[in-house]
């Protein structure tokens, strides 16, 4: 008896597979992180409940915020708003303040409204320049991948308040 054939059709010895084309477009916009005040745009869902490395601060390690936060074009909070990276960021550093960032950067203005991209990865705040990767995306940013480059434009270590540059390089179909 002939062993089983699992993938019998799915390639052709007749037609080449043909990748769709890529496309690298380019994002400059504004994240504001804020943690402090009657309105913040990042709550702390969980904390750990036993003394840990930053305990004293707003973002201690172990702690887990959520997060709706604007995007904006220019470095105000009263600039065109065009987005929010809606998802979770983690304090995991136990030697200096860092992050691991889940979100959905999601656009809701211009040319990619309705379209997003995913970032999952390390964000060291206390590097002014630092760089996170894009993993997936949706809408016009289909089966995404890249890399955003992050400068700090403003942050306040007492109220754990920051506004971020970010410049997203984006590989899409």
């Amino acid at each position: 008896m002939a062993p089983p054939v699992f993938c019998q059709y799915y390639y052709s010895d007749s037609q080449p597979y043909v990748p769709a084309p890529e496309k690298v477009t380019n994002l400059h916009f504004f994240l504001h992180d804020t943690i402090s005040g009657k309105n913040p745009f990042a709550v702390m869902v969980a904390r750990p409940n036993v003394t840990t490395a930053f305990n004293g601060t707003t973002s201690p390690f172990g702690s887990v915020f959520a997060t709706d936060d604007p995007l904006t074009v220019g470095p105000e909070l009263t600039s065109e708003v065009i987005g929010n990276a809606q998802g979770l960021w983690v304090s995991t550093g136990q030697d200096i303040v860092s992050l691991v960032v889940y979100w959905d950067l999601g656009f809701t203005q211009g040319e990619f409204n309705g379209s997003s991209i995913s970032v999952f990865s390390r964000n060291p705040i206390t590097q002014t320049e630092r760089e996170l990767a894009v993993v997936g995306g949706r809408g016009k940013f289909r089966m995404a991948k890249g890399f955003a480059h992050l400068k700090t434009y403003f942050v306040n270590f007492t109220s754990g308040d920051a506004i971020v540059e970010y410049n997203v390089t984006v590989i899409h179909q």
